[in-house]
């Protein structure tokens, strides 16, 4: 009797990863990435958050925070091309990603909207507010979006 033929489970497909990257609109604003198209994110030089551009991956989704003097999300980008060696560094280990801009925001999301509602107490952005790239939940992000 020939063996039974088994094969094994597909790997259910990765969901897309949620991100927030935070720019102060002085050196990259996000009317400079719709304005670009794209961008290589470069000039990252903290590493937790070079941990999470090398996690990012083609497909994520980005919401674009502008700090400073605007401190809201303004707009939606997509990870186009996953960590590669910054150009921008002096040395080795910096990486970038690429970025495409995708939709803005009917309205910007606030930093003082994000701080008031309860299911997003835990985020990176409030709990260590000096990292630039930080991993979001998809409900966190859904959230953010969500936000009137």
């Amino acid at each position: 009797m020939p063996a039974k033929k088994t094969t094994a489970p597909r790997p259910a497909a990765k969901p897309a990863g949620c991100w927030l990257v935070k720019s102060e609109p002085e050196s990259y604003a996000w009317a400079d990435l719709v304005r670009d198209g794209r961008t290589a994110w470069t000039g990252v030089r903290n590493y937790a958050a070079r941990l999470h551009l090398n996690a990012m991956r083609p497909g994520d989704q980005v919401l674009f925070y502008e700090s400073v003097t605007t401190k809201a999300v303004l707009g939606v980008a997509e990870v186009t091309r996953s960590a590669f060696p910054d150009p921008t560094a002096d040395e080795p280990g910096w990486v970038a990603v690429e970025l495409k801009a995708g939709p803005a925001l009917r309205r910007p999301v606030t930093l003082a909207q994000i701080k008031a509602e309860p299911a997003l107490a835990g985020i990176a952005l409030l709990r260590q507010s000096r990292l630039s790239v930080m991993p979001l939940g998809a409900n966190e992000f859904a959230r953010i979006l969500a936000l009137p």
